[in-house]
This record gives C-alpha cells, sequence and structure tokens, in this order.
C-alpha cells in the first residue's frame, strides 16, 4: 500500500464529513492505493456514527474504535500502529491543519530524501493567553528537557514505513508524542504551515497544565535533581547558620536562645530529609518507568474491509474484536 491517513477523532462531528472529503481528494491525487484510519477516541457525540457511515461508503476507510477516551496522543499511536501504508500521513481531523498540505509535503519528502516532513506553525494561532502559555511550555521544555523538539510544533506529518515502525516500538504509557518524534531520530525536516483556529478546543487549561507536566516529567529528570540540589543549597545553609551562632557564642559571648536555634535545627532536618527525598525520589523515578506496562489503549472493535478492490459487499466487511496493544 503506497499511503496510510491516520487521523484521531474526539469530538469531531462538526467536521469529519469534510475532513474526509478533503484528505480523499488529497490521497487521489497521488495514489489511488490509500487507506484512511479512523480511530474513535471515545468521543461522546455522533462521530462513531459517522465514521461508521463513511467506512460503510468507502472500503478505503478503517475505522478504529477505543473502548473509552484515552487521549489525543494514545490514539494517534495505535492509528500509527495499523497503518500499513509506505507512507504515513498524521494529521487532525478538525481541519486546523488543511489536507491538502499532503502533496507537498510528499514533494518535500521527495525533494530531500527525508524520513519526516512536519509542519511548524509560522504563527502561533489563538489569542493571546493560547500563544503566551504556548511560548512558556516550549522554553520550559527546551530547557529542562534532554529531547528539545521545534516551537510551535503542529501534529501534521509525512513519515516514512520505517520511521514508523521505529515510532511504536516505544512502550511509554505516558505518552508524550512531540518527545517521542524527536528521540526516534531519523532525517527530519520542518515545512511552515499556517495553522487556523476553530474557536474553542477540548483541551481545557487544566488538560493542558497535565499534558506539560506529563511532557516534562516524561523527558527530563531535571525536576528530581532540582529537589536534591535544592536539599544541599538549605543543608548548607543551615550548617553556615548553625557556625555562626557557635562563633557567636565562642568568641563574643553572646548566644541567642529561643527561635534561632530552633529555626536553624528545623532547616537542618528539612534539609537532610529533601536531600534524601531527592535521592531516592531519583532512583524511584527510574524504576517507575522501565516497570510500568499497561497498555495505553484499549480497542473495543476494528472495521475494515477484506478486500481492497471491487464494490462494498456487506459479505466483505468484517467487524474484528483486538486485543489490547
Amino acid at each position: 500500500m503506497d499511503l496510510s491517513i491516520v487521523a484521531a477523532l474526539y469530538h469531531s462531528e462538526p467536521y469529519l464529513e469534510n475532513f474526509y472529503r478533503r484528505v480523499r481528494a488529497a490521497a487521489e491525487a497521488i495514489t489511488a492505493d490509500f487507506e484512511i484510519i479512523l480511530v474513535n477516541d471515545g468521543s461522546p457525540d455522533r462521530t462513531l456514527e459517522i465514521a461508521l457511515s463513511l467506512f460503510r461508503q468507502d472500503e478505503r476507510v478503517r475505522v478504529i474504535d477505543l473502548s473509552r477516551n484515552f487521549g489525543q496522543h494514545r490514539a494517534m499511536m495505535t492509528g500509527l500502529a495499523h497503518a500499513r501504508g509506505n507512507l504515513v500521513f498524521l494529521i487532525d481531523s478538525d481541519l486546523e491543519e488543511d489536507p491538502e498540505l499532503l502533496a507537498q509535503f510528499r514533494d518535500r519528502l521527495k525533494e530531500t530524501g527525508a524520513d519526516v516532513v512536519y509542519g511548524v506553525q509560522t504563527r502561533r494561532k489563538g489569542g493571546l493567553w493560547e500563544r503566551i502559555s504556548g511560548a512558556i511550555f516550549y522554553k520550559l521544555f527546551i530547557a529542562l528537557s534532554s529531547a528539545p523538539i521545534p516551537r510551535n510544533l503542529t501534529t501534521v506529518r509525512l513519515m516514512t514505513r520505517r520511521y514508523v515502525q521505529a515510532l511504536v516500538q516505544h512502550k511509554d504509557r505516558e505518552i508524550f508524542l512531540a518527545g517521542l518524534w524527536h528521540i526516534t531520530g531519523f532525517e527530519q525536516i520542518s515545512f511552515p504551515v499556517s495553522k487556523a483556529s476553530k474557536g474553542s478546543s477540548s483541551y481545557t487549561f487544566r488538560r493542558k497544565v497535565t499534558v506539560a507536566v506529563n511532557a516534562m516529567t516524561s523527558f527530563s529528570s531535571a525536576p528530581l535533581v532540582f529537589i536534591f540540589y535544592l536539599g544541599v543549597f538549605i543543608l548548607i545553609v543551615s550548617w553556615l547558620a548553625a557556625l555562626y551562632l557557635v562563633i557567636q557564642k565562642l568568641f563574643f559571648g553572646t548566644f541567642l536562645f529561643g527561635w534561632p536555634s530552633l529555626i536553624v535545627s528545623i532547616w537542618m532536618i528539612g534539609g537532610l530529609t529533601i536531600f534524601s527525598i531527592g535521592i531516592i525520589g531519583i532512583y524511584l523515578s527510574k524504576i517507575f518507568i522501565e516497570t510500568k506496562d499497561r497498555p495505553y489503549t484499549v480497542i473495543r472493535e476494528i472495521y475494515q474491509n477484506e478486500s481492497q478492490g471491487g464494490p462494498l459487499d456487506a459479505q466483505r466487511i468484517r467487524r474484528e474484536r483486538s486485543s489490547i496493544l
């Protein structure tokens, strides 16, 4: 198969049919041998119903229905794991990114011989708060992480099969896709894109904070190292304060009883406690990351056709129950 198109669906009811028409037209301009993989991430609206309607109309459409909402990044990884094309086009279904970018990305991939062409916003979309919060996130992530990512990265990207096969080998359970894209390696080329704003987003402030915390803790041990050095700093300050009080008593005969000695004791014990927790935390974090083995998605049903050729026949429609990825 020449091309796979993968999109995660969540609250996609208003956009899905238009998305399908545009992405199908973009794919047909390149090849007749393609598939469209729609991953329903437990959407509570009519998204699954519309996706199944498209599946019945077009044998090139495959629908993966997850058992509940697992999150956009996990849904995308599930779709990528089922992609069969020599090229894989990953894109959001909300039409903030133009499906017509497929042709431009394909041309760029052929020109450069790269394994990935990915979109980067020329100017970050949204209002003032969205732009500021996005800038803060990228600065913090790049400062703390050992896997720096391009600023204003978008979902849309075209990838070779060998890159996708390497990408889905990652078994992270707390998935931050932008980080995984980077650490997978291969030659990756950026492409400037303009991202539209649909006016509303399923990413609430709380969800954005959760994603940011997950991203930084998944790709950086800097917070734990910070706790360690904070403990060291407090310990040193407390010892210097204690030494000062001893010198005051020995050489100047003055010693302030009460709160100074109490504060020094608290600081010393607190510093030792944080110092110890920091060391234990570093080891626990490594054990925690290595031993987690929960599935990151559970698939309820896969709707796909047994054959790629000929008219759609009800006898050839297979509803396949799938186990955990």
